[in-house]
């Protein structure tokens, strides 16, 4: 573009609107939204009993978690059909791990399995959600867990009975 006097114009930048500050925290269960491609992976790796022993396991260990030594000598399995299982659960975002020095240690990956438990009941009950408040607290009872329930873009409301 050229200005009146013939010379090339520079493009003026302006800066973008300054929006107020958003409190994230409250979306963060949000950014693992699970889509369809996603269930079926997650339903397909614990579809197979090593790996369903393995991820009950791990729920039933909450945040202290098992080594892949111990969970192989608890379910009789061996190392490398451990590994194998473990690589398949980590996949599909149903486990997660940290690694203690040479050992890494596993754990059931919870915002993954909300996402999960979150697809199945997305619409449940046509969008009515306080009808199914009743299985979301069978799942996640409130003092165990580190959020309240809440169901698509909708909070749960507390139970009245």
């Amino acid at each position: 573009m050229k200005s009146r006097n013939g010379k090339p114009q520079k493009p003026s930048f302006t800066s973008p609107p300054q929006s107020p500050a958003i409190d994230t925290t409250q979306y963060i269960y949000y950014s693992r939204i699970m889509d369809i491609s996603e269930a079926t992976t997650a339903f397909a790796a614990l579809s197979q009993p090593t790996r369903l022993d393995v991820f009950r396991l791990l729920i039933k260990a909450g945040k202290v978690g098992h080594l892949s030594g111990e969970m192989g000598q608890i379910l009789g399995v061996k190392q490398n059909t451990m590994s194998t299982n473990l690589n398949i659960l980590l996949r599909a975002k149903l486990i997660r791990n940290e690694r203690e020095g040479r050992s890494v240690r596993y754990f059931a990956d919870m915002e993954g399995i909300a996402a999960l438990i979150d697809y199945l009941l997305r619409d449940c009950c046509g969008g009515a959600s306080e009808q199914c408040h009743s299985i979301i607290e069978a799942t996640c009872s409130l003092e165990q867990c580190d959020r309240s329930p809440t169901l698509g873009n909708q909070d749960i409301p507390p139970s009245t009975e």
